[in-house]
């Protein structure tokens, strides 16, 4: 099977967030603690939302990822870092009118079912060491599906009988192990668990075993991979929240988010499906749980009702650093069709451009952040070339902070996201 090239540019994935509040010298970006509520379920909770341009010989993509569960430290064990049975996971597009209006044309479901061969065992992952995904040592097993949901036009969401198209693209796919070490020892240098998690390729001969044998192409010539991986959102929060503009101390910039993993979903979508590649879409992530009653009877069942949003995140850091405090959890709760009647305010006039002594005429009036945030939504141009890949050599006029870095890959607007390639494997 050929492992297309955004296997290899999420082999350790990051994005640099434009400078937009202060001077070109610093930067902000998610620390993946968005709202308080959230922060209490770290399986629904999405740390970052990435989007870009890939090629797979003369077919052109828009690869999109989503990543959950923040701050997975390695050496707490592997047991408890998953993906949720009960959250139903979801990417959404947005295309033509949709786009102005924060409404998804398509939408991309993931839906994750977890069993075990063994329960009769304190060894609740693995038995063993793993040499192929799903074999006898590996006890904890994920799969999942994939369903496009086609959203009914508005003109026709009055006509009897109008319903949402729905095509499920790919069943019984499997999620490879995490990162634990001596146990899952193809993730790691000279496949040795005691060894560090293997560097970046360019190369797809080099995916380690798991890796390779999870990325699946499915219906209509998409191509998804969910599983574990290395953070790669490139960011120094410590500086952020100390309210420190300088980013001084010991490591300039200090990555906030190295050595923890995050889940991570992602998806090829061949352009033609979104209606080619002449146009500008949004890409925006949400998690939901069902909708609980519990009854004041202890002994009657709690009952199930239809799936409720916990958390939506297009572009990093819109609701952390802008979003007031008696606002955040309605945020994630809200779709991107009401951000301009509630929360263009905050983009309008930042708060933290006050807090981090910006210029007054950078305080007030931001036209340029509501026209970045309102809609939230990470916006692709579908007619640029695809993403560089970090690893490559010939590619000179790579820089890991995009534009701001002097990479000159022709992006939409003054502020977008720009990827890297460095590890695609779990840390350890």
């Amino acid at each position: 099977m050929k492992i297309p090239q955004w296997a290899l540019a999420f082999a350790r994935i990051g994005a640099a967030l434009s400078t937009l509040l202060l001077a070109p010298s610093v930067s902000m970006a998610s620390s993946h603690m968005d709202a308080p509520l959230i922060t209490r379920d770290p399986s629904a909770h999405i740390t970052d939302v990435y989007a870009f341009v890939s090629k797979v010989g003369n077919v052109k993509y828009l690869t999109a990822a989503v990543a959950v569960y923040p701050f997975e430290e390695p050496s707490i064990g592997p047991n408890k870092y998953n993906f949720d049975d009960n959250v139903l996971y979801a990417i959404h597009i947005a295309t033509g009118a949709d786009l102005a209006e924060g409404e998804p044309t398509i939408s991309y479901l993931f839906k994750f079912n977890t069993t075990f061969k063994n329960n009769n065992t304190i060894a609740q992952s693995f038995l063993g060491p793993i040499e192929n995904v799903d074999d006898a040592n590996q006890n904890l097993t994920q799969r999942y599906s994939v369903t496009k949901v086609v959203h009914t036009e508005k003109h026709e969401q009055g006509d009897e009988g109008a319903r949402d198209t729905v095509e499920v693209l790919g069943t019984n796919l499997l999620v490879p192990p995490n990162n634990q070490g001596l146990v899952t020892p193809h993730y790691n240098q000279n496949e040795n668990g005691n060894n560090f998690a293997k560097e970046g390729i360019n190369d797809p001969a080099l995916l380690d075993v798991y890796t390779s044998q999870t990325v699946y192409p499915i219906n209509n010539g998409y191509t998804v991979f969910a599983g574990q991986r290395a953070d790669g959102f490139y960011a120094n929060i410590q500086s952020i929240f100390d309210l420190d503009a300088t980013f001084s101390g010991p490591e300039k910039p200090l990555d906030s988010q190295a050595g923890f993993n995050v889940h991570t979903i992602v998806i090829n979508i061949p352009v033609a499906e979104l209606g080619g590649d002449q146009q500008i879409v949004g890409v925006y992530a949400t998690t939901s749980r069902k909708a609980l009653t519990v009854l004041s009877d202890p002994r009657a069942p709690a009952t199930f009702g239809e799936y409720v949003q916990v958390h939506r995140k297009g572009n990093p850091a819109f609701c952390e650093l802008l979003v007031a405090g008696k606002d955040k959890d309605l945020f994630t709760e809200t779709c991107p069709t009401v951000d301009q009647t509630i929360f263009e305010k905050y983009a309008l006039a930042p708060e933290l451009a006050t807090l981090l002594g910006a210029p007054l005429n950078l305080q007030t009036d931001r036209t340029d952040l509501a026209g970045i945030f309102i809609p939230d939504l990470v916006k692709v141009d579908l007619s640029t070339g695809p993403a560089r890949l970090a690893d490559n050599p010939d590619d000179l006029m790579f820089n890991r902070l995009g534009m701001f870095g002097g990479d000159t890959l022709a992006l939409f607007a003054e502020f977008s996201f720009r990827l890297w390639v460095g590890s695609f494997f779990s840390s350890f």
